[in-house]
């Protein structure tokens, strides 16, 4: 691949990448331990992310369990999780946390549905900035360093990227959706 080039992948894999690690937090259902990765609890001053204060663990289906390492974190880690939007009451028994993740509804499947493909949108557009970015920087080259023909070379290998982690985007949405939708 052509250095001039290297530099615009990379942003769209980024692009991609984000794209699939905010589909990690949406929950579909079953208990994914992904939908804690953005919370903080306060340990000793310092916003700390709950995997790091205790131990993470799917028992069941539908249920994340979590046991600090330190008893005193129960508190913060329950307000943490009641301030937070996922729309869950934990249930502590004096050493664990319990999160029940009731079924979802239909209508709530649908919403989150709809937020997928928003998610998807946004990235799409991200990779389609970074398109135009490239672009308008090659066609600078072109008053110096570049033929015009040689533009027009990249600017087709820069739309070939693009439609590559487009249709990327579309297959991650595609099976985010029916993980969702599938009761």
């Amino acid at each position: 691949m052509d250095t001039r080039l290297q530099q615009y992948d990379d942003k769209m894999k980024k692009a991609y990448d984000y794209l699939e690690a905010d589909y990690a937090t949406i929950r579909a259902g079953r208990a994914n331990p992904h939908v804690l990765d953005k919370l903080r609890v306060n340990y000793y001053g310092t916003p700390t992310p709950i995997q790091q204060v205790g131990n993470i663990t799917v028992p069941e289906a539908r249920i994340i369990q979590i046991a600090p390492w330190e008893k005193s974190l129960i508190k913060e880690i329950e307000k943490a999780i009641l301030t937070s939007d996922l729309g869950i009451n934990p249930t502590s028994d004096g050493s664990v946390i319990r999160l029940v993740f009731p079924e979802l509804t239909e209508e709530r499947r649908k919403d989150l549905v709809k937020e997928v493909k928003k998610k998807a949108e946004e990235s799409k557009v991200a990779v389609r900035n970074i398109r135009r970015d490239g672009n308008d920087s090659f066609k600078k080259l072109a008053k110096t360093e570049i033929s015009e023909d040689e533009i027009k070379q990249l600017e087709d290998q820069l739309q070939k990227l693009t439609d590559k982690y487009i249709k990327e985007m579309d297959a991650l949405m595609e099976s985010k959706s029916k993980e969702i939708m599938t009761v």
